[in-house]
């Protein structure tokens, strides 16, 4: 029993591909869910997919004590290595792409200016501070006041919008 009288559920050991089975038969649609809320309903089933497949991979016996927690564990984790990739190779096309006249290169710059300023206040301040303020995630934290997670996740859909008006 746990505080407040409700019983702790954990889930005997995930060892076979039957074990996965269960727990997405029984917590898949929950996921799919909460995917959906976090990341948008485009990358969601694709998480969802990669992981069913990251935890049928599973080499040893894992105990889950909270399915739930631990199905989303797994799900932001794959979602930050996806990200990194992705704006890894963003990163590598855009020196590829490279402006290659004046014209072309003032042209990009004040782009790239119009969408930085079309963000909101609180998602401009954390891309400028990082970006050209040449300061970690937790110098931006402690610099505006708020937790480290909310920096993080304000650049993260700074990136994503900019990317998005970018592409338009």
């Amino acid at each position: 029993m746990t505080s407040g009288g409700r019983q702790s559920k954990a889930v005997p050991a995930l060892s076979t591909g039957s074990d996965a089975e269960t727990l997405f038969a029984t917590h898949g649609a929950w996921l799919l869910g909460s995917l959906r809320h976090r990341y948008g309903a485009d990358l969601a089933e694709d998480l969802l997919q990669d992981t069913y497949f990251n935890i049928l991979r599973q080499k040893r016996p894992v105990e889950i004590r909270k399915p739930k927690a631990f199905l989303l564990q797994v799900a932001r984790n794959l979602f930050v290595s996806r990200y990194r990739r992705d704006r890894r190779r963003e990163e590598l096309d855009g020196w590829q792409s490279l402006p290659t006249s004046q014209a072309a290169a003032q042209d990009a710059a004040l782009l790239l200016k119009e969408v930085v300023l079309g963000l909101p206040q609180p998602l401009r301040d954390v891309f400028l501070l990082s970006r050209f303020g040449d300061i970690t995630n937790q110098e931006i934290a402690n610099h505006l006041g708020i937790r480290l997670k909310t920096v993080e996740w304000r650049m993260t859909k700074a990136l994503a919008q900019c990317a998005a008006q970018l592409r338009e």
